[in-house]
């Protein structure tokens, strides 16, 4: 079956995930700390060369995601199709991601936040750390407000959806600490796994229908089944 074209639609955020073919570690090893600085690096890197305003990030041993809104259509894919060729020829010598990544458009004021505690959030669930600010492969320690941020970490440009929890960076640093210790619903989280795995757009019907006059293609799967036949007879009467 022919694969999905990209996902994409102006000015709205996206989620973006790529899993990594073999792991940079085992289940239960020590986090490979100078694998994953070397990738924060290129990372880093590869997204200031894009036009892309970045809102989130993680790596993970398994993983990249990021919640970003690029500036075009092709945007993203550069940016992860450098990082995948800088991980193949200077760290893993051998194919990087799993398959193509995966992307979801989110609709903001409803769940640009839920997807960045997902993500900062990852390494807790994946028991590396306890705290995801503790993690230094994510966006959380910057967001926190914890000092001492590495110089090589990407530059994050946050979404106006952050600001509005709060109206001072100490204000946004306490809410944002909280909203990480509490994490996301289930419902949010079984959302945001279908969204990505799909390929969709996530949010309202509003905002899907206003989407799909946008988008470079359907944003939403098609209903299942045959469409229903009307009655010829019925309609006359």
């Amino acid at each position: 079956m022919a694969r999905l074209p990209r996902l994409y639609a102006p000015r709205i955020p996206q989620l973006v995930q790529a899993r990594f073919a073999r792991p940079l570690a085992a289940a239960g090893d020590p986090a490979p700390a100078a694998l994953l600085d070397r990738t924060r690096t290129w990372l880093a890197e590869e997204v200031q060369r894009q036009p892309v305003a970045l809102h989130a990030w993680a790596l993970l041993p398994d993983r990249v995601v990021l919640l970003l809104t690029p500036a075009n259509e092709r945007a993203a894919a550069l940016v992860m199709q450098a990082l995948g060729r800088r991980m193949g020829s200077g760290l893993l010598r051998a194919r990087v991601y799993e398959g193509r990544y995966h992307n979801a458009l989110l609709e903001p004021g409803r769940w640009v936040l839920p997807a960045m505690v997902w993500a900062e959030t990852l390494a807790v669930h994946q028991r590396e750390v306890d705290q995801a600010a503790r993690w230094p492969w994510s966006s959380a320690a910057e967001h926190v407000g914890l000092a001492g941020a590495p110089a090589q970490a990407p530059t994050l440009s946050d979404h106006p959806d952050y600001w509005q929890i709060g109206d001072t960076p100490f204000a946004r640093q306490a809410a944002w600490r909280q909203r990480l210790q509490a994490g996301i619903s289930e419902a949010q989280q079984q959302a945001l796994d279908a969204a990505l795995h799909g390929q969709w757009a996530l949010g309202e019907k509003i905002f899907l229908s206003h989407l799909s006059r946008l988008a470079t293609r359907r944003v939403s799967p098609a209903p299942r089944g045959r469409p229903k036949k009307t009655n010829p007879t019925a309609a006359r009467k």
